[in-house]
């Protein structure tokens, strides 16, 4: 597992409609390495509102449809779950990310 890639997770919560979500890994590699058994995510959603903290997304980084990672519903998730690998972000697309994320977090 790596920053920057996708994986669907089925049922993540009991509060989400959906049988399954993709989320995007944003936690730093050295924690994803460590023995913390969980990691920090962004979930991906169909819809875009075009929010400095939304990143687009589709077909490229191996979804099925335009969508839109939300960096301001940050989760941590169990690496165990996240098993279901969709695809991965290129440079351009993390770097958009982590712009995303500081505003997200207010460093920006």
């Amino acid at each position: 597992m790596t920053r920057a890639e996708l994986y669907r997770v089925h049922k993540p919560t009991r509060a989400d409609p959906r049988r399954s979500r993709v989320f995007v890994v944003v936690s730093r590699q050295i924690a994803i390495e460590s023995k913390f058994s969980t990691v920090i995510c962004a979930p991906v959603y169909s819809s875009n509102e075009g929010l400095s903290t939304q990143v687009a997304v589709g077909v490229t980084e191996g979804l099925k449809h335009d969508s839109s990672i939300h960096c301001d519903e940050l989760v941590s998730i169990g690496k165990a779950l996240l098993t279901d690998f969709v695809g991965r972000l290129h440079q351009a697309k993390l770097r958009e990310l982590d712009d995303a994320l500081a505003i997200a977090v207010g460093l920006k």
